[in-house]
């Protein structure tokens, strides 16, 4: 592509680079230039204008845009992704559904390292999405590129981008209660709101003492394709009480503690079938903390293992809170 001034007398055909104002009209950048809009520059006494003209190895920023589009996401409806029209050389993928982002990281970032020109901006790893949210975005940022190099980029990124939605229909919250612990009714409207927000339903509420007994038949007689647990008392150990009543209850506990505050003291296990999530007390707020992390991908059926958690400390530090214990100035640790 070549770029530069030239008079407007030789600019036919080229696409104006910088939006120009003559008598009649704006004309706008990305335009590419007719007798018509020479006459309009003319009759304003404007003699030279920035352009950029293609050369014949060249593809245009929108027809390039919509080749990359076609290669990270093949079939949009199969990658629950609404695509966009090219304009002005950039694609948008918008959620179609409630779900979690899926990338080919190796694949996006050679993608991006074909040609400075050609790149795709995506939401991190795994982010959960509502419907129309959106995933990534391609922008071929100069008004032309070699074709040679949208070739390689699709050849890099073949199906990199997509939805999953989740495999769960319902889930259940079993809650304990202590004398003198929290209410509930907040917290059974904020893990409410999260399980609809992921297109499920909460379909059982029980409510038990902060007892293995009894909280090991509840988890065991709750109706929901997931369990939730929220305890009265603070989960501390991967023998206190919630953890140990997924076990008499015939479960397992494979991770207590994750590496993401607020939300430390998550625990993830399964029933038979059943994935169970031993909540944070932070899951009685609406506010980001680590347990929407671990409920999205599980609602979602994405693999969720003790190394997956683990990894999540990068990132982790989601926001500090005015109610966290704090060392006190001067002291020593």
């Amino acid at each position: 592509m070549k770029f530069g001034p030239v008079p407007v007398a030789q600019a036919g055909g080229a696409i104006l680079a910088h939006s120009v104002q003559t008598d009649a009209r704006k004309l706008r950048k990305g335009l590419t230039l007719e007798p018509a809009h020479l006459a309009a520059l003319t009759e304003a006494g404007i003699a030279e204008v920035i352009v950029a003209r293609m050369e014949p190895d060249d593809c245009h920023e929108n027809e390039a845009a919509q080749m990359l589009a076609a290669a990270l996401a093949p079939d949009p409806a199969v990658a629950n992704l609404r695509v966009t029209e090219p304009f002005t050389g950039r694609v948008n993928f918008l959620a179609d559904a409630p779900g979690v982002v899926e990338l080919d990281i190796a694949a996006i970032e050679g993608f991006n390292q074909v040609h400075p020109m050609i790149t795709v901006a995506t939401v991190p790893q795994y982010q959960q999405m509502g419907p129309g949210g959106m995933v990534a975005t391609i922008k071929v940022i100069s008004y032309a590129v070699p074709r040679a190099d949208v070739e390689r980029a699709v050849a890099a990124a073949q199906d990199a981008i997509r939805l999953v939605t989740p495999v769960h229909d319902t889930a259940a919250l079993v809650i304990t209660e202590i004398p003198g612990g929290p209410p509930n009714e907040k917290g059974i409207a904020a893990i409410k709101g999260r399980v609809e927000a992921l297109g499920m339903e909460l379909s059982d509420i029980r409510t038990v003492p902060h007892r293995t007994p009894e909280l090991a038949q509840a988890v065991d007689a709750v109706a929901g394709d997931m369990v939730m647990i929220l305890t009265g008392s603070a989960t501390s150990d991967p023998h206190d009480v919630a953890p140990s009543a997924v076990r008499a209850a015939g479960g397992e506990v494979d991770r207590f503690g994750m590496p993401v505050d607020p939300g430390n003291l998550l625990f993830l296990g399964q029933l038979g079938p059943r994935p169970v999530i031993g909540l944070p007390g932070c899951a009685r707020s609406p506010a980001l903390n680590g347990a929407d992390w671990v409920l999205s991908r599980v609602a979602c059926g994405i693999a969720t293992t003790g190394a997956d958690i683990a990894a999540m400390g990068v990132g982790g530090l989601l926001k500090e809170i005015p109610t966290r214990p704090q060392p006190r100035a001067g002291k020593k640790a």
